[in-house]
């Protein structure tokens, strides 16, 4: 009895330990305040600055899924630090809903300094949005 409740809680262990981990560094999500529910469809692009030439080039564009997240920008295998880009292109999900909306794309610039998962979401209404650093 033992051995199967050691082999049990091992395995449920290493399974705890593997859906852990991370193999993005970046994250983001749209919450929708006027409406409570996350904000689907919504197109992101994520561009990185080169300091010394002051241009921004694209690193890859997702779209925001059934639960308004993007879980999966910058491959830790291919994330360097730096000063990033997120653009949220608004204007299409509020025409979708009949909407009129004061921003048709949103930015938020942040710098990543280290390997740690940054989590860089909105909360978002036709006429003010809010951002800040989550995990």
């Amino acid at each position: 009895m033992k051995k199967i409740l050691f082999s049990f809680l091992l395995s449920v262990l290493t399974t705890m330990t593997f859906a852990q981990t991370q193999t993005h560094q970046l994250s983001s999500h749209i919450l929708d305040i006027s409406t409570g529910k996350p904000a689907v469809g919504v197109p992101v692009k994520l561009e990185k600055l080169n300091e010394q030439t002051k241009t921004w080039s694209q690193v890859e564009v997702k779209t925001t899924d059934g639960n308004g997240r993007i879980k999966d920008f910058l491959d830790y295998q291919k994330s360097e630090k730096g000063i990033y880009r997120l653009t949220f292109l608004v204007a299409d999900y509020f025409k979708a809903q009949k909407v009129d909306s004061f921003y048709p794309f949103i930015e938020v610039v942040f710098q990543i300094k280290d390997k740690d998962h940054y989590h860089v979401p909105i909360t978002l209404s036709p006429y003010g949005y809010s951002t800040y650093r989550g995990n």
